[in-house]
């Protein structure tokens, strides 16, 4: 089964208000299973535009329909409005890839 995979561009215009999202979050993606695999550190786009400040977030799960759980679990819709508050953001979700 393909994992399923939550990508965030966010670019934060309050730090200091999205550390409670941060804090807030993590508990409850990781109840779904989540693996963070990126989220935050350096970054550089060779090709395209990205806006300056724009963090990535990866978090990876057993398959896209827990991603979506996750996504969709109320405890994180709640959270998500203090994100939507403090920063842009476009959130994907997404089903990995299996070779055949």
């Amino acid at each position: 089964m393909p994992k399923g995979y939550i990508i965030g561009h966010i670019v934060v215009n309050d730090p200091e208000g999205y550390k409670a999202y941060v804090t807030g979050d993590t508990p409850i993606l990781k109840a779904h299973g989540a693996r963070f695999l990126v989220r935050g550190g350096k970054s550089e786009a060779p090709e395209g535009d990205v806006p300056e400040g724009q963090r990535h977030v990866v978090f990876e799960f057993d398959s896209f329909e827990a991603a979506k759980a996750a996504y969709e679990d109320p405890a994180y819709q709640e959270i998500s409005l203090i994100r939507k508050a403090t920063a842009e953001s476009t959130i994907i979700l997404v089903e990995g890839h299996t070779d055949v």
